[in-house]
């Protein structure tokens, strides 16, 4: 396998998508925690700001320029048109404005869609900086339907790091 310089570094190709896919586990629990923010539309915020990071992360290992307003725009444009419209994220946060009922069913909601599009825009990015793209040359509308795909396995996968959290947390209170 071939290596590739990256901050004094070398990682080859094999390592560099493990740490891509580990750094997007990383966003995606953090992107489940942000969704449980009870203030209606700072979650929103947060998400972005998260996902824009990630982005970030992303674009650094694999060594491509990063540009912050670029990536806001491609987060927008991945994740509004997949998702019914961006006005049903924002009614999910401000449901947790409702006391008691509102807050559970706006937090779980808001985190699940959070860690979907954390995991389908990693996705689609890490896919893109493999072949070797830019930002510069990332084409939205030629990957909305894999960022679809993607994101419904991230809801699963989403789903799958709730439960397993849960778990963990369950055998530390009882070891307690």
């Amino acid at each position: 396998m071939s290596g590739e310089v990256i901050e004094g570094q070398v990682i080859d190709a094999e390592r560099r998508l493990q740490e891509a896919r580990g750094k997007s586990k990383n966003y995606v629990f953090g992107a489940l925690g942000i969704g449980l923010v009870p203030v209606p539309l700072i979650d929103m915020a947060g998400i972005t700001l998260l996902q824009l990071k990630m982005l970030h992360s992303l674009s650094k290992l694999y060594g491509v320029k990063f540009s912050s307003d670029i990536g806001k725009s491609m987060i927008s444009s991945l994740v509004g048109g997949v998702l019914p419209t961006p006005a049903g994220l924002t009614l999910a946060s401000l449901t947790k404005s409702v006391p008691v009922l509102g807050s559970v069913l706006g937090a779980t909601s808001v985190s699940l869609i959070a860690g979907a599009s954390t995991y389908a825009l990693s996705r689609v990015f890490i896919q893109h900086f493999e072949s070797g793209g830019t930002f510069l040359d990332f084409k939205p509308e030629k990957v909305r339907a894999f960022f679809a795909e993607e994101f419904e396995k991230g809801k699963l996968y989403a789903e799958n790091l709730k439960k397993k959290e849960a778990n963990t947390n369950t055998k530390a209170d009882k070891a307690a």
